[in-house]
């Protein structure tokens, strides 16, 4: 995971709170016409919803109804879970199943419609939008900060960071080998997630947090930081 993110030398709003199973930090520089703020308890009140929406233990939300349903329910989705859904979907069919939200209980057992109505197959399907969730929520965070006129700015939910605008912020990830933590680089206007599954810690960068997220379970899944599918989201990857 990215261990930490150190302080930029620049000023900026920079609050941190516990979220998404981690501590989540968020950071905003102030801008002229902009209350960053205002801007940040906007966007962790948006990460908040969309973890209400996405948890599978959250009893309101359509993934949790979801799993509770017996064969053959229908769910009314929301435009965050119909987004999540429609990307684990184009990500499990390109990946030849590598990646499987519903953890091997019924890949095909699950579907949306065009009218985002998630639809039961068959009886003991669930899902687990745990491994693309987080940086979907990630995402949103930094939309919600663009939205109340912030330019630059980064969101930091520990294997899962993006930055935008003009800064440069320098990312620490654990050493697996040696223990603790070690410089990585440092990331701009991009998105970054590292991930530790099967025995790897796999790290990748990508436009958007999202598929960074996801890609970082596929590369790990596979054991090729060269797999595919990253040429295709723009992302690169580094196994650890």
């Amino acid at each position: 995971m990215v261990a930490s993110v150190e302080p930029p030398a620049r000023h900026v709003v920079r609050r941190a709170r516990p979220a998404l199973g981690t501590l989540l930090e968020i950071g905003a520089e102030p801008c002229d016409g902009c209350d960053a703020a205002f801007a940040v308890a906007a966007a962790f009140d948006r990460v908040r919803v969309v973890e209400s929406l996405l948890s599978r233990f959250d009893a309101g939300s359509e993934i949790h109804r979801f799993n509770a349903a017996p064969a053959g329910a229908h769910i009314d989705l929301g435009a965050d879970a119909r987004a999540v859904l429609d990307a684990s979907r184009a990500l499990h069919d390109a990946s030849g199943g590598l990646f499987d939200v519903s953890l091997g209980s019924g890949p095909e057992g699950w579907f949306v419609d065009e009218a985002s109505v998630l639809h039961k197959r068959r009886a003991g399907v669930s899902l687990d939008l745990g491994g693309i969730g987080k940086g979907y929520a990630v995402d949103a965070a930094v939309q919600a900060l663009r939205r109340h006129g912030v330019r630059t700015g980064w969101v930091n939910a520990g294997g899962d960071l993006r930055v935008f605008g003009t800064i440069d912020v320098p990312v620490d990830v654990r050493d697996e080998t040696g223990g603790g933590v070690r410089r990585f680089g440092t990331l701009g206007e991009g998105a970054f997630a590292t991930s530790r599954l099967g025995g790897r810690q796999v790290s990748v960068a990508a436009e958007f947090c999202l598929w960074a997220d996801a890609l970082t379970k596929i590369v790990a899944a596979s054991g090729d930081a060269s797999h595919p599918l990253l040429q295709r989201y723009g992302a690169r990857a580094w196994l650890q």
